[in-house]
């Protein structure tokens, strides 16, 4: 049985012409792709939308780990909470440059998100060195009141998710959505299992397995599940 998506009443809505940006040739192969993944996966416990954001992770990243092993999970309502942040024109943060090139524009500016990365920013640089801190741990902070609402988007730096968490439990901020999905050897399962234990929005998934391709496909997915929603004939 296939669960119905939710409907909001929002005047901000999307034309057919804004909600996909591919050729039919790419159409083709993308769906060709999908039925490849829907194939070898076949059975799953994921509700329709969660699959939906799934299948594009493993589209993106072409490993069937992340319905298996290095599941992808759901934590608090995230998929709902992140519609109701995009129909009041919420802030995507990342934690890298790689995720936010990641991001498809078009999409965020249909919807009329911003998209902010501060890791390259030179004071984030400085006090990071000044205070013995990460420039991962830095950005976020700096985001605090871009995040207020907002939407997380980690996909490489597990010392950003736990800063995230720590500005959370301070009540410095607090985000509609948080995608926690760094990769790595130190900390980034250990992040995950952290802010599984919250009361936070959040998409994560097991084990060390995950990255920019990762982490911008779920948001990616995100904005297409809502433009599906609020599509017109215009």
């Amino acid at each position: 049985m296939k669960k119905e998506l939710p409907n909001y009443d929002d005047d901000r809505t999307v034309t057919k012409s804004d909600a996909r940006h591919l050729s039919k040739k790419g159409l083709d192969i993308e769906n060709r792709s999908f039925q490849i993944i829907d194939a070898e996966v076949r059975s799953h416990d994921y509700n329709e939308m969660e699959w939906t954001i799934v299948r594009r992770v493993i589209h993106a990243t072409a490993d069937f780990d992340f319905a298996r092993e290095a599941r992808i999970l759901f934590r608090n309502d995230p998929i709902n909470s992140a519609f109701k942040a995009i129909r009041d024109g919420c802030t995507v943060i990342t934690d890298v440059d790689m995720v936010l090139s990641g991001i498809n524009k078009k999409s965020a500016a249909a919807l009329g998100l911003k998209i902010t990365c501060h890791i390259s920013n030179k004071k984030v640089a400085d006090e990071a060195q000044k205070y013995n801190r990460t420039r991962s741990e830095m950005a976020m902070r700096m985001a605090a009141e871009e995040m207020n609402s907002g939407i997380v988007v980690i996909g490489n730096a597990p010392t950003a998710l736990y800063e995230t968490i720590t500005m959370t439990k301070e009540c410095v901020t607090n985000p509609a959505l948080v995608v926690g999905i760094p990769v790595g050897f130190i900390s980034a399962s250990e992040s995950k299992s952290e802010l599984r234990k919250t009361d936070i929005p959040s998409i994560t998934n097991k084990g060390r397995k995950g990255g920019s391709a990762a982490a911008s496909s779920i948001i990616n997915a995100i904005m297409l599940l809502y433009q599906a929603i609020h599509v017109t004939d215009s």
